[in-house]
């Protein structure tokens, strides 16, 4: 069976937790320090590089000589490596300073400072819109609804901004107030939020009515698999009717917490392909800690379930492990490898697609559910969950289809 490389710090691109949730999915280790630089120390810059850059030289020159201000060099290299990531036109890459990048690697930690909301960048404007707000979090019960268009931040206006420019914006110590301004319709509408230290619980579960376990993963961590078993072994999943795996508002994680969680629930085989801009192709396949589950199952999904959340509810529906219900997913099939500069900063690079088992590509498009239940909560505690009343009423279905 393939071993999976070291998949530390490298995220596969969804939304943002501003104390924000950006959408992201990390696969390989953070990046090798030494091959960053590769190609100007150890084999020198090719020349019609040499050439191309002579601009970047002249004005870096021109604003050192003739600019009416002092300005620090740090200043200088930041913009300049912000204006290179930016000028891909990737929503999903982008130059992260050395605060953010810090900031960013604690959220695969589960924990962070700010307002608790999970946002994305739509294609088509490229504006960063609200798409889920966290339980618990200051964003809940502010007014901030799924669907606000995000206008400013503290008066700056961050239309034309990436999501790693807004979260670095929102988020803050905690304590501290922020004014959030967001486009509804065609209303502008402000909020003061109080930040907060926010603490993702990376699993919940309960037994649910009808003998059917649920669990719900908030996030793919380095924890995740750990706390998915455990709750499998407390809610002794075998003795129960079926198993609802919720990954609804899960905006995706690390690769290789992707490929543990659906290691549980495949025994052998590919869990997703990742093909790269040269045509190299790696298969990234279950590492043999299958959990054996044998009861019926169903994955709930919806608008803002992203990235290693697509890539563990496709590769089960593709080998019909599980039933997907619920709504259309985000649809983010790209990779995002997070590497390291030499002045603590980072950058954040879309350098894949993932496809599904059956080769599927979901970018833009989502993993469409088996059965599709649309839902619209009225209130941050909505007891009428149509999606799990759907997921209850098939596994029942299943549940007495076979028994004796």
């Amino acid at each position: 069976m393939k071993q999976i490389p070291d998949l530390v710090g490298r995220l596969r691109g969804l939304p943002v937790v501003a104390g924000l949730a950006i959408v992201f999915f990390v696969g390989y280790g953070l990046g090798n320090q030494q091959s960053i630089g590769y190609a100007q120390d150890q084999y020198g810059t090719p020349e019609d590089v040499r050439e191309a850059f002579a601009p970047f030289w002249e004005v870096y020159a021109l604003i050192q000589d003739q600019y009416v201000e002092e300005v620090p060099i740090a200043q200088l290299v930041e913009g300049a490596a912000t204006g290179m990531v930016d000028a891909l036109g990737d929503p999903y890459s982008g130059y992260m300073d050395p605060e953010l990048f810090a900031s960013l690697n604690r959220d695969l930690e589960g924990e962070f400072e700010g307002i608790g909301v999970v946002i994305r960048t739509l294609e088509d404007s490229g504006e960063i819109e609200v798409v889920g707000i966290l339980k618990g979090a200051p964003a809940e019960g502010s007014g901030i609804m799924e669907g606000d268009i995000f206008s400013a931040v503290d008066d700056i206006e961050v239309t034309g901004m990436n999501q790693t420019e807004l979260a670095d914006l929102v988020r803050g110590p905690e304590g501290t107030d922020v004014r959030i301004t967001v486009r509804r319709d065609d209303t502008l509408i402000d909020f003061i939020i109080t930040r907060a230290r926010i603490i993702v619980p990376n699993v919940e579960s309960e037994i649910l009515e009808g003998d059917i376990a649920y669990i719900q993963l908030n996030q793919f961590n380095s924890q995740s698999r750990l706390d998915f078993d455990a709750a499998l072994n407390t809610l002794k999943v075998n003795e129960r009717a079926g198993l609802i795996f919720d990954l609804r508002d899960n905006p995706g994680g690390l690769l290789s917490s992707a490929i543990e969680v659906g290691s549980a629930f495949i025994e052998d085989g590919t869990i997703v392909y990742e093909v790269f801009g040269d045509g190299r192709e790696v298969d990234f396949t279950a590492n043999g800690s299958f959990a054996d589950i044998q009861v019926p199952i169903v994955v709930l999904v919806n608008e803002s379930s992203a990235s290693a959340s697509e890539l563990v509810a496709g590769a089960l529906q593709d080998l019909e492990l599980a039933t997907v219900v619920g709504e259309l997913t985000l649809g983010k099939g790209t990779v995002q490898q997070w590497l390291p500069l030499q002045n603590q900063a980072g950058v954040r690079l879309t350098v894949a697609r993932w496809l599904t088992p059956d080769r599927r590509w979901i970018h833009e498009d989502g993993v469409s559910p088996d059965i599709v239940v649309e839902y619209m909560p009225t209130t941050y505690d909505d007891p009428a969950d149509p999606q799990i009343a759907a997921a209850l009423e098939f596994l029942l279905a299943e549940a007495a289809s076979v028994a004796p």
